[in-house]
Protein backbone atom coordinates (compact mmCIF):
# COMPACT_ATOMS: atom_id res chain seq x y z
CA UNK A 1 0.00 0.00 0.00
CA UNK A 2 1.03 3.55 -0.76
CA UNK A 3 1.46 6.02 2.26
CA UNK A 4 3.16 9.48 1.82
CA UNK A 5 6.07 8.09 4.40
CA UNK A 6 6.88 5.59 1.58
CA UNK A 7 6.35 8.51 -1.34
CA UNK A 8 8.54 10.92 0.34
CA UNK A 9 11.49 8.51 0.60
CA UNK A 10 10.62 7.10 -2.75
CA UNK A 11 13.99 6.96 -5.23
CA UNK A 12 13.20 7.96 -8.57
CA UNK A 13 14.77 5.14 -10.23
CA UNK A 14 12.59 2.68 -7.82
CA UNK A 15 9.62 4.63 -9.55
CA UNK A 16 9.11 2.33 -12.47
CA UNK A 17 9.06 -0.88 -10.00
CA UNK A 18 7.16 0.78 -7.42
CA UNK A 19 4.07 1.64 -9.90
CA UNK A 20 3.79 -2.11 -11.39
CA UNK A 21 2.43 -3.05 -7.73
CA UNK A 22 0.02 -0.06 -7.73
CA UNK A 23 -3.26 -1.27 -6.52
CA UNK A 24 -6.77 0.44 -7.38
CA UNK A 25 -6.85 2.08 -3.93
CA UNK A 26 -3.40 3.09 -4.24
CA UNK A 27 -4.26 4.89 -7.47
CA UNK A 28 -7.26 6.70 -5.97
CA UNK A 29 -4.91 8.09 -2.95
CA UNK A 30 -1.99 9.18 -6.06
CA UNK A 31 -4.72 11.18 -7.55
CA UNK A 32 -5.94 12.82 -4.73
CA UNK A 33 -2.06 13.84 -3.32
CA UNK A 34 -1.87 15.62 -7.00
CA UNK A 35 -3.74 18.46 -5.29
CA UNK A 36 -0.74 18.10 -2.23
CA UNK A 37 0.89 21.47 -1.96
CA UNK A 38 4.20 20.01 -0.73
CA UNK A 39 6.02 20.13 -3.72
CA UNK A 40 7.97 16.47 -3.19
CA UNK A 41 4.20 14.90 -2.42
CA UNK A 42 2.78 16.00 -5.40
CA UNK A 43 5.44 15.37 -7.91
CA UNK A 44 6.32 11.74 -6.48
CA UNK A 45 2.42 10.85 -7.03
CA UNK A 46 2.74 12.66 -10.44
CA UNK A 47 5.86 10.07 -11.45
CA UNK A 48 4.24 6.98 -9.93
CA UNK A 49 0.79 8.11 -11.81
CA UNK A 50 2.76 8.53 -15.15
CA UNK A 51 5.19 5.09 -14.89
CA UNK A 52 1.83 3.55 -14.23
CA UNK A 53 0.18 4.76 -17.11
CA UNK A 54 3.00 3.63 -19.12
CA UNK A 55 2.45 0.50 -18.55
CA UNK A 56 -1.01 -0.04 -17.60
CA UNK A 57 -4.82 1.81 -18.38
CA UNK A 58 -6.05 1.68 -14.98
CA UNK A 59 -5.13 5.57 -14.26
CA UNK A 60 -7.05 6.57 -17.59
CA UNK A 61 -10.71 6.28 -15.71
CA UNK A 62 -9.47 9.36 -13.84
CA UNK A 63 -9.41 11.62 -17.33
CA UNK A 64 -11.95 14.30 -15.99
CA UNK A 65 -9.84 14.75 -13.27
CA UNK A 66 -6.66 15.69 -15.67
CA UNK A 67 -8.91 17.41 -17.76
CA UNK A 68 -10.40 19.68 -15.05
CA UNK A 69 -7.09 20.14 -13.85
CA UNK A 70 -6.02 21.89 -17.45
CA UNK A 71 -8.26 24.80 -16.29
CA UNK A 72 -6.70 25.44 -13.11
CA UNK A 73 -5.27 28.74 -11.96
CA UNK A 74 -2.29 26.82 -10.99
CA UNK A 75 0.28 26.39 -13.28
CA UNK A 76 1.65 23.11 -11.45
CA UNK A 77 -1.99 21.68 -12.00
CA UNK A 78 -1.98 22.60 -15.58
CA UNK A 79 1.41 20.55 -16.05
CA UNK A 80 0.00 17.51 -14.18
CA UNK A 81 -3.36 17.56 -16.30
CA UNK A 82 -1.33 17.51 -19.79
CA UNK A 83 1.10 14.92 -18.72
CA UNK A 84 -1.42 12.89 -17.46
CA UNK A 85 -3.90 13.05 -20.23
CA UNK A 86 -1.17 12.73 -22.91
CA UNK A 87 -0.05 9.30 -20.96
CA UNK A 88 -3.13 7.75 -21.00
CA UNK A 89 -3.74 8.98 -24.58
CA UNK A 90 -2.61 5.39 -25.55
CA UNK A 91 -5.88 3.64 -23.63
CA UNK A 92 -8.00 6.05 -25.12
CA UNK A 93 -10.41 3.68 -26.16
CA UNK A 94 -13.25 6.05 -25.69
CA UNK A 95 -11.97 8.71 -28.20
CA UNK A 96 -12.00 11.34 -25.17
CA UNK A 97 -8.65 13.42 -26.92
CA UNK A 98 -11.38 14.55 -29.53
CA UNK A 99 -13.24 16.59 -27.34
CA UNK A 100 -10.13 17.43 -24.89
CA UNK A 101 -7.58 18.58 -27.73
CA UNK A 102 -8.71 22.22 -28.18
CA UNK A 103 -8.44 22.81 -24.15
CA UNK A 104 -5.24 21.14 -24.75
CA UNK A 105 -3.61 22.77 -27.35
CA UNK A 106 -4.71 26.09 -25.42
CA UNK A 107 -2.01 25.73 -23.00
CA UNK A 108 0.16 26.46 -25.82
CA UNK A 109 -0.46 30.03 -25.40
CA UNK A 110 0.00 29.97 -21.53
CA UNK A 111 1.35 32.31 -19.67
CA UNK A 112 4.16 30.45 -18.51
CA UNK A 113 6.55 29.37 -20.88
CA UNK A 114 7.65 26.30 -18.92
CA UNK A 115 4.00 25.64 -18.94
CA UNK A 116 4.19 25.80 -22.82
CA UNK A 117 7.03 23.62 -23.08
CA UNK A 118 5.86 21.08 -21.10
CA UNK A 119 2.26 21.16 -23.44
CA UNK A 120 4.60 21.10 -26.63
CA UNK A 121 6.58 17.96 -25.17
CA UNK A 122 3.69 16.26 -24.01
CA UNK A 123 2.53 15.41 -27.79
CA UNK A 124 5.01 13.66 -28.35
CA UNK A 125 3.24 10.85 -26.41
CA UNK A 126 -0.13 11.61 -28.29
CA UNK A 127 0.76 11.46 -31.42
CA UNK A 128 1.50 7.48 -32.18
CA UNK A 129 -1.85 6.72 -30.78
CA UNK A 130 -4.21 9.74 -32.15
CA UNK A 131 -2.87 10.22 -35.88
CA UNK A 132 -5.89 11.23 -37.25
CA UNK A 133 -5.09 14.08 -35.09
CA UNK A 134 -1.88 15.00 -36.11
CA UNK A 135 -3.08 17.60 -38.66
CA UNK A 136 -4.56 19.78 -36.22
CA UNK A 137 -1.88 19.60 -34.09
CA UNK A 138 0.94 20.40 -36.31
CA UNK A 139 -1.19 23.59 -37.28
CA UNK A 140 -1.45 24.65 -34.17
CA UNK A 141 2.03 24.26 -33.48
CA UNK A 142 3.20 26.23 -36.91
CA UNK A 143 0.74 29.10 -35.27
CA UNK A 144 2.39 29.75 -32.38
CA UNK A 145 4.21 33.03 -32.41
CA UNK A 146 7.62 32.50 -30.95
CA UNK A 147 8.86 36.03 -30.18
CA UNK A 148 5.59 36.43 -28.03
CA UNK A 149 7.92 34.98 -25.34
CA UNK A 150 10.69 36.36 -23.82
CA UNK A 151 14.34 36.07 -26.04
CA UNK A 152 15.72 33.60 -23.46
CA UNK A 153 13.07 31.04 -24.19
CA UNK A 154 12.38 31.50 -27.92
CA UNK A 155 14.74 28.93 -28.68
CA UNK A 156 13.89 26.18 -26.37
CA UNK A 157 10.30 27.04 -27.54
CA UNK A 158 10.96 26.63 -31.01
CA UNK A 159 13.34 23.54 -30.53
CA UNK A 160 10.61 21.48 -28.99
CA UNK A 161 7.89 22.35 -31.84
CA UNK A 162 10.25 21.50 -34.68
CA UNK A 163 11.04 18.28 -32.51
CA UNK A 164 7.32 17.20 -32.75
CA UNK A 165 6.61 18.40 -36.16
CA UNK A 166 9.28 16.18 -37.20
CA UNK A 167 7.55 13.31 -35.55
CA UNK A 168 4.66 14.02 -37.38
CA UNK A 169 6.41 14.72 -40.72
CA UNK A 170 7.04 11.15 -39.89
CA UNK A 171 4.09 9.52 -39.59
CA UNK A 172 2.53 12.11 -42.51
CA UNK A 173 4.44 13.90 -45.18
CA UNK A 174 3.51 17.95 -44.90
CA UNK A 175 4.50 20.07 -47.22
CA UNK A 176 3.07 22.67 -44.78
CA UNK A 177 4.88 21.04 -42.27
CA UNK A 178 7.98 21.30 -44.19
CA UNK A 179 7.84 25.13 -45.14
CA UNK A 180 7.55 25.87 -41.60
CA UNK A 181 11.01 24.16 -40.56
CA UNK A 182 12.86 25.59 -43.55
CA UNK A 183 11.48 29.46 -42.18
CA UNK A 184 12.61 28.58 -38.70
CA UNK A 185 15.87 27.21 -40.76
CA UNK A 186 16.34 30.51 -42.04
CA UNK A 187 15.73 32.71 -39.04
CA UNK A 188 18.12 33.80 -36.33
CA UNK A 189 16.20 32.24 -33.15
CA UNK A 190 18.25 28.81 -33.33
CA UNK A 191 21.86 28.42 -33.05
CA UNK A 192 24.28 26.64 -35.53
CA UNK A 193 24.22 23.58 -33.61
CA UNK A 194 20.13 23.56 -33.48
CA UNK A 195 19.95 24.06 -36.96
CA UNK A 196 22.42 21.12 -37.83
CA UNK A 197 20.00 18.77 -35.53
CA UNK A 198 16.85 20.30 -37.46
CA UNK A 199 18.31 19.90 -40.50
CA UNK A 200 19.43 15.93 -39.64
CA UNK A 201 15.85 15.50 -38.54
CA UNK A 202 15.26 16.79 -42.26
CA UNK A 203 17.11 14.23 -43.55
CA UNK A 204 15.92 11.19 -42.04
CA UNK A 205 19.20 10.32 -39.92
Amino acid sequence: MVTIEKLVFLEKQQTEEAAKTLTPEDISFLVNLLNEKDDKIRYAALLLLQSRSAGFGDVYPYWDVFLQKLNSDNSYQRSIGLMLIAENARWDTENRMEDTLDVFLEILNDEKPITVRQCIQALHRIIPYKKHLTEKIADALISIEITKNRPSMQKSILTDILSVLGAIRKQQPSGKIDANIFQALSADILDRKAKKEIEKMMAGQ
